[in-house]
């Protein structure tokens, strides 16, 4: 009786291991890898409200953002831009609210990236949660950003050096 604890402990830490194989990611997709990235991958789009608007979101409540230069087939954010700017690893599915058409498009990585009414999702390392849009309106890495608005209006963009938080690149 005095060692009955080892098996309910052996199996808790055996679950861990095995959910933390299945989650775990080849970084391909260039999702920023840290368990503090709004990145995530095959996950469920959300909405969450920011000022007067309503925005799409990734399963962890992060704002999701398109890139004025990318095209519906081509993702114009590569290199260093992607650290600041993670793609959203596709394919995704609409959860509650959500509304527009859902896709994926081909990274010159191979990599698979959610797209949305044909734009390239990202999130932005700038966020400092759920909630926060920091990124949209600035003008970065080649271009402009945007959150994706699902409705209302979104609160009009800071300038990029007040709003970059020393990520100016």
């Amino acid at each position: 009786m005095r060692n009955s604890w080892l098996v309910p402990a052996g199996a808790v830490a055996a679950v861990l291991v095995i959910a933390a194989c299945g989650s775990s990611s080849s970084g391909s997709g260039g999702s920023g890898g840290s368990g503090s990235s709004p990145a995530a991958s095959g996950s469920t789009l959300g909405t969450h409200k920011v000022g007067s608007a309503t925005v799409l979101t990734n399963s962890k409540g992060w704002t999701l953002y398109w890139f004025v230069p990318d095209t519906s087939t081509k993702s114009n954010c590569n290199g260093s831009c992607i650290h600041y700017w993670p793609p959203v690893a596709g394919p995704v599915t609409a959860g509650s609210g959500v509304t527009g058409t859902l896709g994926t498009i081909t990274r010159s990585n191979g990599a698979k990236q959610a797209t949305w009414n044909g734009h390239p999702l990202y999130t932005y390392i700038g966020d400092t949660g759920p909630g926060t849009d920091k990124g949209n309106g600035l003008n970065l890495s080649g271009g402009v950003w945007h959150a994706i608005i699902l409705t209302g209006n979104a609160a009009p963009a800071a300038s990029p050096s007040a709003a970059s938080g020393g990520y100016g690149y």
